[in-house]
């Protein structure tokens, strides 16, 4: 079982930046990809970013240039900078961690934190 706590969602005029932060815990040796998604009201659950243990990225067409994704091995953490921030931003981001376990992926999600961007 591996547990994600997020932190640093708040309320931001348009223009500005933000920085997610989300820590693991639990069995975080298996962790191979750990992302942030979003849900914005009526909308479904989308990827904004992710990041493997080796450091390769994946960036959403609409964040990437402004957002920059980044992990902290050591301390089971991943970071997300957001940048330039539009009231498109707006919505509850999760963070995502894909674990691998005898060749069984298994995903977990942690709480969301709310961005709200004000224009």
């Amino acid at each position: 079982q591996v547990r994600l706590v997020e932190s640093g969602g708040g309320l931001v005029q348009a223009g500005g930046s933000l920085r997610l932060s989300c820590v693991a815990s639990g069995s975080t040796n298996g962790i191979i990809t750990m992302g942030w998604y979003r849900q914005a009201p009526g909308k479904q659950r989308e990827l904004v970013a992710s990041a493997t243990s080796t450091g390769r990225t994946n960036y959403a067409d609409s964040v990437r240039g402004r957002f920059t994704i980044s992990r902290d091995n050591a301390k089971n953490t991943v970071y997300l900078q957001m940048n330039s921030l539009k009231p498109g931003d707006t919505a509850v981001y999760y963070c995502n961690a894909i674990t691998n376990d005898d060749l069984i992926e298994y995903e977990y999600w942690g709480q969301g934190t709310q961005v709200t961007v004000s224009s």
